[in-house]
């Protein structure tokens, strides 16, 4: 399968940086075609400045020929995003959702014209290829908390609010919770089982 991994974390010593090197290995292991964004490491303006907006209405209306002006970088998202049969997205929860560098990915790069079309009011896919996303998220706070008190928000904004709304409803969301409080044994474990996971 084509897995296109979008990373994002600024520290490169960190767990979540250990999961994409799990998630890779597992890739290589299972023979699957692998391409990489590293948001972080590739210096990506999040924010939607105004002549991203006047792109992002444009495409809406006639399509790719109306991404002028449109960094290349985005361009080059894009590009890969279309590729793509499985995307697996790596990120720390911060403030009970995604960094504001992984929400500037999707508001910037999951387009009206690339990623998704209006049809009789709903929007509808264009990424032909895409058939399965993979969330995993990192963060503190307990499973229950986050669930009872902040009702698994990023499930709400991404899973739901992004991709179910485009019509792409193979999704799995791996949260692994209380990561700087449980030790090494448990975190190794965590990597194991992703690894062994993404070689299938």
């Amino acid at each position: 399968m084509k897995t296109l991994i979008v990373f994002n974390h600024p520290h490169e010593g960190s767990f979540c940086a250990s999961i994409r090197e799990a998630v890779e290995n597992g890739l290589e292991k299972g023979g699957h075609e692998c391409k990489a964004i590293n948001l972080d490491a590739d210096g990506f303006d999040p924010v939607m400045r105004p002549k991203d907006l006047k792109a992002f209405v444009t495409a809406g209306k006639i399509g790719e020929r109306g991404l002028d002006g449109v960094d290349d970088l985005v361009l080059k998202y894009m590009k890969k995003l279309r590729w793509a049969e499985h995307i697996v997205m790596i990120f720390p929860i911060w403030w009970m959702t995604m960094p504001a560098i992984m929400k500037g990915f999707v508001d910037k790069v999951i387009f009206p014209g690339v990623a998704y079309e209006m049809d009789n009011g709903r929007l509808k896919s264009r990424l032909r290829n895409l058939k399965q996303v993979t969330v995993i998220s990192t963060m503190n706070t307990p499973a229950d908390v986050y669930r009872d008190r902040f009702n698994n928000s990023i499930e709400g904004s991404l899973i739901k609010g992004t991709f179910n709304q485009i019509g792409i409803h193979d999704i799995r969301w791996i949260s692994l919770n209380m990561v700087k409080q449980v030790g090494d044994e448990k975190r190794w474990l965590w990597l194991d089982e992703i690894e062994h996971e993404f070689a299938e």
